[in-house]
């Protein structure tokens, strides 16, 4: 029978816990029977999303800065749900699951850049970014040929995967993938068995994917849940804001040759506008609905936290101005170069300081986590233990999976280690030498010979785990995660290499905190860990295909990447270009690095202090956790996002709680949230269709040879 309604009830809030995490606990209640989730259907639906998905992820990132993550997984399992009703076979909850799994790692999604479809799409931000002419100007240029080939190589002139020069970066690519792959499932494991089985930490958001699958779940039976009834209100509202969002531009692009957007991509920029009240403040507003859904989502003192932050950013700008520390902002700069005139200034370094304040409150709350639960286990009241294993999950031996971690690193540091010893700068044609950024490695010190040996082997044994488990434990408590700002860059900078290859080799410094709740989440819809390992062994040999077609296809025969045709690409990469040659740049010399122009110790120091006081502030005033971290980690957040995340969760928490019940609500949005995602991503897939089809009947000259 679906299940019914749900009920407001009061939830149950431990002695001294915050009451804003305590409403994200058990909101599912993990089963006690485990079934295996990874089958032929699910082998299915990879090659389903490999195949009908990935294109129209591709375009949305680079048209519209959206990722087709949520769509695909949700339009996926729609039609495999359908198919088994209709055929008597109704698909289980774990089934569902894995096919969101799967539709997940195959559209992964690279933040600011809005690139996805598989792996091969970083190939494509390092072909532009070898070509930008940041590159040149910051010092940054040449990049290692197993990295990327060089500008005037056929490859990149030609714009085609399938050429010589490409073998090298494809190689490294397939063996960092490998070896991370192998990594996350190990360690991920191990974090969650920590965390979850051992600390019995609530992991707040993992319930979001978990009633997702079961509603989808539920679709299949005879009546309908009210997991469907929400979901299906959610894709219908998706539907009609992608169709003015997406699918316009899509069709007039494919029709008339030119994109008309009824809203701007991806936001409305009045900092021009703004400038004479608000001097070298970036104003503006985010034109993606999705934005005030993301605010319904997370919670609301997160929230808030976060708006606060972009408020006072805005804020602050004219008084710095004003005092002539904002100096090298000019009038009629847009939002991108404002804010990063704005962060050379003075917020790269202020934002340091506080990121150090916000790592070094989470850390402090691990200490105190960590001590807690000694003092119960001491006390006997303990609340689990290693050896409280469920029935039928699937789980493995912890030694085995900490020696697969082992090697997996040990793997990745040899790679680095050889990588850099080889770094292979192409050749200036004009002087038959590297270029004057680069520094072979013979001609690099001897103490960077000893040093970076060791450093790896640090990075990859200490660093990682640790970091890894303050990370995992931020994810079960608060559901955000924490970092260590400038400590790769810092380590580079004072190993004293030079060159570009030590921002392109495979440093080992991933953070697998994260992975301990995607283990939670298969944990609570009941599947069997084992099928995370039999869905990886299938996942990659076809997602890299997938991957390998559809980019040669979008970038050989379709516009340059970026270009008028692709308008978040071409507005927002010469933001993250910039932002990413300013710290590469620390490495080719004090003389010519902008980035020592940029960081500031005494900003730096001034921004961990008033993390400090800001936190201790709020702290006395009995602020929630949340808005805490929010706050102090926010500074420098653009109100293009914090106005409409904050709409967001204000219509949330003030008007639709009220409507149907606060904690009903909260069970409720999640639900929506993945319908609307997946209403867009089914609208987009119309106009992807015609601009493929586009490409496929338009020539292009430069493809047409003489004659």
């Amino acid at each position: 029978m679906p299940e019914t309604e749900p009920k407001e009830t009061k939830p149950a809030v431990e002695s001294g816990a915050d009451k804003e995490q305590a409403l994200y606990r058990d909101l599912v209640q993990a089963p006690t029977t485990f079934e295996d989730g990874f089958n032929l259907r699910t082998f299915i639906g990879i090659l389903f999303v490999s195949l009908i998905m990935m294109p129209t992820s591709i375009y949305l990132g680079l048209t519209m800065g959206l990722g087709l993550g949520p769509a695909a997984e949700w339009v996926t399992i729609i039609l495999f749900a359908d198919i088994a009703r209709r055929s008597f076979k109704p698909l289980k909850r774990q089934e569902i699951y894995m096919l969101y799994y799967v539709a997940a790692s195959l559209m992964m999604f690279m933040g600011g850049h809005a690139l996805s479809g598989g792996h091969l799409a970083q190939i494509i931000w390092r072909q532009y970014l070898c070509n930008t002419p940041f590159a040149r100007e910051m010092g940054v240029f040449p990049f290692p040929k197993w990295y990327v080939p060089g500008p005037d190589s056929p490859a990149i002139l030609g714009r085609t995967f399938f050429h010589p020069d490409w073998i090298k970066p494809m190689l490294l690519l397939v063996c960092t993938t490998v070896f991370g792959r192998v990594a996350w499932v190990t360690m991920g494991y191990t974090l969650f068995r920590a965390t979850s089985d051992v600390e019995k930490l609530p992991f707040p958001m993992a319930s979001i994917a978990s009633e997702g699958a079961t509603a989808l779940a539920e679709s299949s039976q005879e009546g309908k849940s009210w997991r469907w009834r929400v979901f299906s209100i959610g894709a219908v509202l998706g539907i009609i804001f992608g169709a003015v969002y997406s699918l316009v531009p899509m069709l007039t692009k494919a029709f008339f040759g030119e994109s008309v957007m009824l809203l701007p991509i991806p936001w409305i920029d009045t900092t021009v506008q703004t400038e004479g009240i608000l001097p070298a403040a970036e104003t503006g507003l985010h034109t993606n609905l999705g934005q005030v859904i993301y605010g319904m989502v997370l919670p609301f003192w997160l929230v808030l936290g976060f708006f606060l932050a972009s408020m006072t950013h805005m804020l602050v700008n004219p008084l710095l101005h004003e005092l002539g520390i904002l100096s090298h902002w000019r009038p009629g700069m847009d939002t991108i170069m404002t804010d990063f005139m704005n962060r050379v200034d003075f917020w790269m370094s202020f934002g340091i300081g506080t990121s150090f304040a916000v790592a070094a409150l989470g850390f402090y709350s691990v200490i105190k986590g960590v001590r807690k639960a000694r003092r119960e286990r001491a006390a006997g009241i303990s609340k689990g233990s290693w050896s409280d294993v469920p029935e039928g999950r699937g789980d493995f031996s912890i030694k085995l999976a900490l020696t697969i971690f082992g090697v997996a690193s040990l793997g990745i540091v040899l790679l680095a280690w050889y990588l850099l010893s080889h770094p292979d700068y192409p050749l200036d044609p004009t002087t038959g030498k590297p270029y004057g950024g680069a520094v072979p490695w013979p001609q690099q010190t001897g103490y960077t010979k000893v040093a970076m040996p060791l450093i790896l082997f640090g990075f990859g044994f200490l660093y990682v785990p640790l970091l890894s488990y303050v990370n995992a434990r931020m994810w079960g408590l608060t559901g955000k995660p924490i970092n260590f700002p400038m400590i790769r860059e810092a380590t580079f900078i004072f190993s004293g290499y030079q060159g570009s290859a030590i921002w392109c080799a495979p440093f080992p410094m991933r953070n697998y905190g994260k992975n301990a709740q995607m283990f939670r989440v298969f944990e609570l819809t009941g599947t069997k860990f084992t099928s995370v390992i039999k869905a990886e062994l299938c996942l990659y040999p076809i997602t890299f295909l997938a991957s390998l077609l559809f980019w040669q296809y979008v970038w050989h025969y379709g516009d340059p990447i970026p270009s008028p045709t692709y308008p978040f690409a071409q507005k927002m990469w010469q933001l993250h270009a910039l932002k990413q040659c300013l710290v590469w740049s620390s490495t080719a010399g004090k003389g010519q690095s902008l980035f020592f122009l940029a960081f500031k110790p005494k900003l730096v120091l001034m921004g961990f202090s008033f993390g400090i006081i800001m936190f201790a502030i709020l702290s006395a005033l009995k602020a929630p956790t949340l808005l805490l971290y929010g706050y102090v980690s926010g500074l420098g957040y653009l109100p293009h996002f914090g106005i409409p995340q904050f709409a967001g969760a204000l219509l949330g928490r003030y008007y639709f709680a009220k409507v149907v019940g606060r904690e009903r609500w909260r069970r409720y949005v999640p639900v929506l949230s993945a319908g609307f995602f997946c209403g867009v991503g089914l609208i987009s897939m119309i106009g992807v269709a015609f601009l493929l089809l586009r490409g496929c009947i338009t020539p292009k000259p430069y493809l047409i040879g003489p004659g």
